[in-house]
């Protein structure tokens, strides 16, 4: 019976840390989560961009190498 109030008491001792840590936390204001979030989209969309160019630049370029031993 004493270990399970001992296993009691360090869940609860976690959980009171767990809150104390969520407390320290700096929440970004809806204005900054906005600002980040069109900054991931942008980033995100020149990458893809810039991933199909080469993608189809090296499919050409392969499509052109493969034509030539023929």
């Amino acid at each position: 019976m004493a270990d399970s109030a001992k296993k009691e008491a360090k869940k609860d001792s976690f959980w009171k840390s767990v809150k104390t840590e969520f407390k320290k936390i700096a929440w970004p204001d809806q204005k900054e989560t906005v600002k980040q979030s069109v900054a991931v989209l942008c980033v995100s969309v020149v990458v893809g961009l810039l991933i199909t160019f080469l993608d189809t630049l090296i499919q050409y370029g392969i499509n052109f190498l493969t034509s030539i031993g023929v």
